[in-house]
């Protein structure tokens, strides 16, 4: 079922566009905020958006439409308008935000629910999901933030090459889902995508599990088996932790990509395949190569494209939309309405994030399990409180630091946001040049 989010500020209109998109089988949400509108469009990415352009809140709705303007929104989701008197601005800002119509209320309502129906006939449900997919170069990545645009860039560009992928990043950067979204737009996105933990499969059955088995081939081989390679043929096999597979796999596995075949345990005849292949590593990779935990030989084949997955303390104000998306599914699972602070959201922005996305998932259920309708900081747990390394543009210390600390931290901290430019640094310090280069002395650096 699409979803739908109908924005105005005058109740009966609200109630009167809502039953439309219901009688056309959408699941409606309606609000009158404009604040929380994008909330909602960031966390929960309607099909539909329709907005009321009448109304005495003027600044309030520009900002949304600003907010349209400058984002993908419209690649993602459909954008109608409804005035009761649409002027040519309202229609030029229409085109500005990617509308793709303008209403008349309420001499047009039947035209919205043709608009609807056509839209249902366009695509189907599922189909209208790829075609996001295809279209934002996002899959079911939620984020913002420079460095996730320029991830949003690299995947569409990558996507349809068909060349292996190592995905490198700290564990929980979600390398799992950037796997999905590469196959999703791929041209093999309608055939199988296969996903294994490389350290979690038993040595004794690694091969058999990889390149599977005849019947016979060993003690308890009671029966054929597919291995991942035939169970993604035409697909795309991911290979999560790489580094964790064995070396002696390590050398199997790179005469199957270099072969483009692979021979099933017992049997007698090697059988071709087409797949796909994404490896995964949390390792530093230059590392794991010399410690000996990845074949370089087997890196090169496997890493025809190299792709790094920011983590989340670089992404700046996307912990809050994904702390929210995550709420967000917490209350559509419980059907139980709940918030956040605003003191919850500080801490979450300047807080260090180690586990990544994956920490702040288990963040938000484990405080939405303990808190009321409002989560507060007294939800999370004990250590979010404390002091923290840096997150994109925050800095957070603790009470009790000597000035010299303070001061050291926070030149530091000024200068590797801006990327080493110590000109830059040293005039939002609001210190000479000079100075920064003697205080970075004393520093050793």
């Amino acid at each position: 079922m699409p979803h739908a989010l109908v924005v105005d500020n005058n109740p009966e209109r609200l109630t009167q566009t809502s039953e439309i998109f219901r009688a056309h089988d959408f699941s409606v949400e309606s609000v009158s905020d404009t604040e929380q509108a994008r909330d909602i469009i960031l966390s929960a990415r309607p099909e539909v958006l329709l907005i009321n352009l009448d109304g005495e809140d003027v600044s309030s709705r520009a900002r949304l439409l600003t907010f349209l303007a400058h984002s993908n929104v419209a690649d993602v989701t459909q954008i109608f308008l409804m005035s009761s008197a649409p002027s040519y601005v309202q229609a030029a800002e229409g085109m500005r935000v990617g509308a793709r119509d303008i209403f008349v209320y309420p001499s047009q309502l039947n035209r919205l629910a043709a608009a609807l129906q056509q839209y249902k006939q366009e695509i189907s449900c599922e189909n209208s999901r790829d075609k996001t997919v295809h279209q934002s170069g996002r899959g079911l990545l939620i984020g913002e933030s420079p460095p996730m645009e320029h991830l949003y860039k690299t995947l569409r560009k990558v996507a349809p090459a068909d060349i292996s992928v190592f995905l490198s990043g700290e564990s929980g950067t979600g390398k799992d889902l950037v796997a999905r979204t590469i196959h999703a737009l791929s041209p093999r996105s309608h055939c199988p995508f296969v996903a294994v933990n490389c350290g979690a499969i038993a040595p004794d059955l690694a091969e058999s599990e990889l390149f599977g088995h005849v019947k016979g081939a060993f003690t308890g081989a009671a029966s054929a088996h597919n291995g991942l390679f035939k169970q993604a043929e035409g697909g795309t096999l991911f290979l999560d932790e790489l580094t964790e597979m064995k070396q002696d796999l390590q050398v199997k596995l790179l005469r199957v990509l270099e072969s483009q075949t692979f021979q099933p345990v017992g049997a007698e005849r090697s059988q071709s395949c087409d797949v796909r292949i994404i490896a995964s590593s949390n390792r530093d990779l230059k590392e794991a190569i010399q410690e000996g935990l990845l074949r370089q030989d087997l890196y090169y084949r496997a890493a025809q494209f190299s792709l790094e997955v920011p983590p989340l303390r670089a992404r700046g104000e996307d912990v809050v939309r994904l702390a929210k998306a995550f709420l967000y599914e917490q209350c559509e699972i419980t059907k139980i309405k709940k918030e956040f602070s605003d003191e919850v959201l500080d801490v979450f922005r300047i807080y260090g994030w180690p586990g990544n996305v994956r920490e702040l998932r288990n963040v938000v259920i484990r405080a939405f399990l303990l808190a009321g309708n409002e989560i507060s900081v007294d939800d999370l747990p004990d250590n979010y409180i404390s002091e923290q390394p840096i997150g994109m543009d925050y800095l957070r210390l603790p009470v009790g630091r000597t000035l010299d600390d303070v001061e050291r931290n926070i030149i530091i901290a000024t200068l590797r946001y801006h990327n080493g430019n110590k000109t830059i640094a040293a005039k939002e310090l609001g210190i000479s040049l000079k100075t920064l280069y003697n205080r970075l002395k004393e520093y050793d650096m």
